[in-house]
């Protein structure tokens, strides 16, 4: 990624937005069982979901992308799972993945591998933020990620990061 990209501040009120934009969506597609949260950005609009949809099936796994937390930070070659026996068996479950930013798509894209060899039938993603400027796939974000809060061009900062 560019070091003069922008750098965006949410606030608490844009993730609301995005996090009912969401579940508005989820909701006309139907409950997913079970909502699995991708750590640590997910971690929040997962939960935030998770009371929204009236799901209680919640799980996580730590799929990290970036050496680091600041603005610009450089990546892993490839997307690093840490606890996948945390997603327990997920056989035969509708489930919905969460996480905060999809920059590339390649965490999501690992997350949602991950969850369907634990046996997932159908798994849905959502994200409150995609980072065009990084988006490298062949297909647009749309037809790749099930659910977008909003497109941005350059890194985001969350309200649970605090200000970068």
């Amino acid at each position: 990624m560019a070091v003069d990209q922008p750098v965006t501040c949410m606030d608490w009120a844009d993730i609301e937005t995005q996090v009912h934009r969401i579940a508005d969506g989820v909701e006309r597609d139907g409950l997913p069982q079970a909502i699995v949260a991708v750590l640590r950005g997910g971690g929040t609009p997962a939960v935030w979901l998770s009371h929204l949809l009236g799901v209680r099936d919640f799980r996580a796994i730590t799929v990290t992308h970036t050496l680091d937390d600041s603005p610009h930070a450089q990546k892993h070659p490839k997307p690093a799972a840490m606890d996948v026996a945390a997603l327990g068996d997920l056989s035969g479950l509708d489930v919905l993945l969460v996480d905060d930013v999809a920059g590339s798509g390649d965490t999501l894209a690992a997350a949602v591998r991950l969850v369907t060899e634990a046996g997932a039938v159908r798994v849905r993603s959502a994200v409150c933020v995609v980072n065009e400027d990084n988006w490298t796939g062949g297909l647009p974000p749309a037809a790749v990620v099930t659910y977008i809060g909003t497109l941005i061009h350059g890194w985001v900062v969350f309200p649970w990061e605090g200000k970068k």
